[in-house]
């Protein structure tokens, strides 16, 4: 550890920086414990050279360009990508000096972190983009709110938060260098169709021809980047309304149906209930008592 109470990690080719650090205490029994953590404006000279490191590390490219180079194989970095290494992975990451990069970092270790890196992604030495930068951000940011709180309850709040960031990178990953693309912004605008007109739409046919595309380029689509199928979505967009309606002290089943595009008051509660947990009657008496 420097002399100024900064690990000797942080690099100091930066502009600007909000970092914290947490002194590791009882890691060996920790199964999961983040270290440190931060936001970085990039010199234009920036560059890191590591054989290795001794935590898992994550990182999040909110702006600017550069590249990474992750135990040999290279991976140009952009807004929206994300990457990640830790020990034994060989490290090059070197900023673009016309865009210098803005990137968040995380640094964790114990037992779950490689499991966590595994299952949620980015897996060690590998690189992948969000769809949803914006939301990625904003976790990140309420990290390093917290650990710069540094109150007696920081270390277990971030730890939280970096399984929540992990999770939500995992539902929002796309393939690296998809962001962009027309079959991205395609999707994009598919989705936001969809969302914005839900109460309208019935059918896979319906919203294909909304959105002017064939029905099986939208189900293609959605199997690249989302986790579900356009029906679904839409299923999905339909329901949260429902939700809301519900709330409404009085409002019976039947007029909620209606209102989200069912006929058979029953279906609207077998999907109502596979996707909330509860029937409509149900879930209408619980927000009562609320």
């Amino acid at each position: 550890m420097p002399s100024n109470g900064q690990p000797d990690f942080f690099s100091l080719q930066i502009a600007e920086a909000r970092r914290f650090h947490m002194e590791a205490r009882s890691s060996k029994a920790s199964p999961l414990a983040v270290r440190a953590g931060g936001r970085e404006h990039c010199s234009s000279d920036y560059e890191i050279h590591r054989s290795s490191f001794p935590y898992m590390g994550i990182e999040f490219v909110a702006h600017g360009k550069g590249t990474a180079v992750l135990n040999g194989k290279t991976h140009s970095l952009a807004g929206g990508t994300l990457f990640s290494y830790g020990p034994g992975i060989s490290q090059e990451i070197i900023c673009d000096p016309q865009e210098p990069m803005v990137k968040y970092f995380l640094d964790f270790s114990g037992n779950r972190a490689k499991q966590l890196l595994e299952h949620h992604g980015p897996a060690m030495g590998e690189a992948l983009q969000t769809s949803a930068p914006g939301e990625v951000m904003a976790i990140w940011e309420e990290i390093i709110r917290t650990g710069l709180r540094a109150t007696p309850f920081s270390a277990r709040i971030v730890t939280v938060l970096l399984e929540y960031l992990l999770l939500k990178i995992a539902e929002t990953a796309i393939p690296l260098g998809s962001s962009g693309t027309p079959a991205f912004s395609t999707y994009r605008r598919c989705r936001q169709w969809i969302e914005t007109h839900a109460l309208k739409l019935n059918s896979l046919e319906q919203m294909a021809s909304e959105c002017h595309i064939d029905p099986a380029y939208l189900c293609r689509l959605f199997r690249r980047f989302d986790h579900q199928s356009p029906y679904q979505c839409l299923l999905k967009f339909k329901m949260n309304h429902a939700a809301q309606l519900l709330q409404i002290p009085g409002i019976a089943v039947k007029q909620v149906a209606d209102s989200v595009g069912f006929n058979d008051p029953g279906h609207f509660s077998r999907v109502f209930k596979k996707q909330e947990g509860l029937s409509p009657a149900q879930f209408a008496r619980f927000c009562s008592r609320c």
